[in-house]
């Protein structure tokens, strides 16, 4: 619960345990013997490690059973499995294989709408709506927008859907491939890139908290953490962060207790400026420095500080990445597609590109639609509006298509 222990940890210590041989025997047998069964939930989530535990565990004797959504796989930049996991259910015999059909979460419009996000291959007949959504006739929304930029124009829109539905804005989250790009889209400043160590802590800092309160800040924690590194000399560009932790060796001190007090104390205070919180910044980090680096040239001013700082945005909605939001629902989800990267996920969704790095971004839109309940709409650049609303169509899915 306070972030010290992380996954990579566990399945470090397990490989070591294992890796003796008499000693895997035992436990196996041992675990066989006071367990009838394992189930294995959310599997997509695993890393090939983690599939070789499993392995074990169904070599020692346990019955085992794995439930997953091989499109819900979005963690491939960590060593995430996907091919692997469908190679791995081949290891099952036929009888072995229960398909799930049903769908206690969302309206009818989504279900639908979900199973046209997944790849031409996968998608087969829609999830039945099961649960206390499934007699309503909510359709899904399609929020038209101009220009190269995500516009705080989506966040208004999207605003006005959920008041007529009387949802709360807390409960109806902008959701991006970026944190920037959602914020941008709730009317929050985001700089998508920088080189200035000032602003990447920043944005660090306010994805920390966003990913802190949502329950699910593992990722967040690590980008504060490489931040801070960066900010004390440790690294010299963020990306020299994994060979910094492969150099610090099993032996190395935690560090998240630390970050998270960081995290924690350079939390905004309402009413503060950019440069109130800049000193307070310079009194927390100024120890550490390595070589003749002082606090002052590290974290200078700089003029979009105030913004990223703003603990409010133009809209009550929140805002975040879809990672940050996996496993959780909402009453009401904004999938905001970028101008950027709108035409290769159609693309992926069409057949036409099968890059993995496409089709996990493609995959990112389908796990960020299923955690709508009762209201799903995209906010789609206009020149890809008719391809996307054609898609949808179908697969039976109610559009209702209006400017943001």
């Amino acid at each position: 619960m306070e972030g010290r222990l992380d996954f990579d940890d566990v399945r470090a210590c397990v490989a070591k345990r294992l890796a003796d041989k008499s000693f895997a025997s035992t436990v196996g047998a041992a675990l066989a013997g006071r367990f009838r069964e394992i189930v294995v939930d959310e599997a997509q989530d695993c890393n090939p490690s983690d599939l070789e535990i499993v392995a074990w565990l169904r070599a020692s004797g346990l019955a085992v059973k794995i439930i997953c959504d091989p499109n819900q796989g979005i963690y491939g930049f960590r060593g995430g499995v996907t091919n692997e996991l469908i190679t791995f259910a081949g290891t099952f015999d036929g009888v072995g294989h229960l398909p799930m059909s049903g769908n206690f979460r969302s309206t009818p419009a989504i279900c639908a709408a979900i199973g046209q996000l997944r790849p031409p291959s996968s998608r087969g007949k829609p999830d039945q709506a099961l649960g206390r959504y499934r007699a309503d006739d909510t359709p899904v929304h399609l929020l038209s927008y101009g220009g190269v930029g995500v516009p705080a124009a989506i966040g208004a829109a999207f605003e006005k859907l959920i008041e007529a539905l009387g949802i709360e804005p807390a409960k109806a989250p902008l959701l991006a491939s970026t944190w920037a790009s959602a914020s941008n889209a709730a009317g929050r400043k985001a700089v998508s890139k920088s080189n200035e160590k000032t602003l990447i802590l920043a944005q660090s800092v306010m994805g920390f908290l966003s990913a802190f309160e949502a329950g699910n800040r593992r990722e967040a924690l690590v980008r504060l953490h490489r931040a801070v590194l960066l900010i004390r000399g440790d690294i010299e560009s963020v990306g020299e962060y994994g060979r910094y932790l492969d150099g610090q060796g099993d032996g190395a001190p935690d560090w998240r207790a630390e970050i998270i007090g960081i995290g924690q104390g350079l939390r905004p205070e309402n009413g503060e400026t950019g440069e109130e919180w800049l000193k307070r910044a310079h009194a927390l980090l100024a120890q550490g420095l390595k070589g003749s680096r002082t606090i002052g040239r590290q974290l200078r001013r700089h003029t979009d500080l105030d913004g990223l700082l703003a603990t409010t945005a133009a809209t009550g909605l929140p805002a975040g990445a879809i990672h940050s939001v996996k496993g959780l629902e909402f009453p009401a989800v904004c999938v905001v597609l970028t101008a950027k990267g709108a035409g290769t996920i159609l693309d992926v969704l069409d057949g036409a590109n099968t890059d993995p790095d496409d089709v996990e971004e493609a995959r990112k839109i389908y796990v960020a639609a299923s955690r709508a309940e009762r209201l799903l709409a995209f906010a789609t650049p206009r020149s890809r509006v008719d391809r996307l609303k054609a898609m949808l169509e179908a697969g039976g899915v109610p559009i209702v298509v209006s400017q943001a």
